[in-house]
């Protein structure tokens, strides 16, 4: 999910034209659209984080489609594959265990593409805890497929992905073993957003309109439901056991309004990108 959104001001050290270098065409840092997009099981583990041991195991559990075969019947895996993949881990951290994987991924159509299943990591991550991990350089480059440099890194810690960047640091700070503390959520965003060519400062004002409109809806949602269930409820007179029947009932109410938004959002989206040009 597109969560702790900041404009540049707010990120340490801040990002100009000294710390972060911009994305333009016919130069080293635009989008390497050109790479091929057909991945083997070494590198499908490496993007994914996980190791080919795992991969396997997965894909004998049938929780990931068949590899196409290639020249030389290479087994190529594609996004879809990455973004099943992805999914799997974000359900593993929030603690489902592989039969209710299992059960979860039947339920996706046949034919879901990477869009798609990003949607779906993305609903999903929206409910893990705000915590960091910790990955070594080697471990960040291997999850991109290619080497970083410091504007890759920074344009990251932009996004949020690992840590933002020292006022004074040349690039975003490694603790002493050599470690980036990053956003397990952000993070797959972020490496997939890295190559696209799109100016450091549109990605970062983006992340800032949405967090200003998210804000602002969540506080017209709640201000809606207390002043028209919550406080009525309590005008009532509620004996304890119905006080506790209603906090529980509205427990359930944030995940349905949370996929409510998203679904919302996307078909608004699918409605200005199908729209003329002006």
């Amino acid at each position: 999910m597109l969560h702790n959104i900041a404009p540049v001001a707010a990120i340490p050290g801040g990002c100009d034209s000294d710390t972060v270098e911009p994305v333009e065409p016919g130069t080293g840092g635009e989008a390497r659209l050109t790479v091929e997009a057909w991945l083997n099981v070494d590198e499908l583990a490496a993007r994914a984080g996980i190791t080919v041991r795992t991969l396997r195991f997965y894909a004998a559990k049938g929780l990931l489609p068949p590899p196409e075969l290639g020249p030389r019947r290479v087994g190529r895996y594609g996004p879809e594959h990455l973004g099943r993949l992805e999914l799997i881990e974000e359900l593993q951290r929030q603690g489902l265990t592989l039969a209710a994987i299992e059960r979860y991924l039947a339920e996706l159509p046949e034919d879901v593409g990477s869009l798609d299943l990003a949607v779906h990591r993305a609903l999903v991550a929206s409910w893990q805890p705000e915590t960091a991990e910790r990955i070594t350089r080697d471990q960040l480059e291997r999850r991109a497929g290619r080497a970083l440099t410091d504007a890759d890194l920074h344009r990251l810690a932009a996004m949020g992905a690992i840590l933002p960047q020292p006022p004074d640091g040349p690039a975003p700070a490694e603790v002493a073993d050599g470690s980036f503390p990053v956003d397990p959520g952000l993070l797959p965003l972020g490496l997939r957003i890295l190559d696209v060519p799109i100016p450091l400062e549109t990605l970062v004002a983006a992340r800032a309109v949405v967090r200003l409109h998210s804000r602002a809806t969540a506080h017209d949602l709640h201000r809606l439901f207390r002043d028209t269930v919550w406080r009525p409820f309590l005008a009532s007179d509620p004996d304890p056991e119905g006080l506790e029947r209603m906090k529980e009932l509205t427990s359930h109410i944030e995940p349905l309004v949370i996929q409510a938004l998203v679904t919302a959002f996307q078909r608004s989206l699918s409605e200005e990108l199908s729209a003329p040009a002006e």
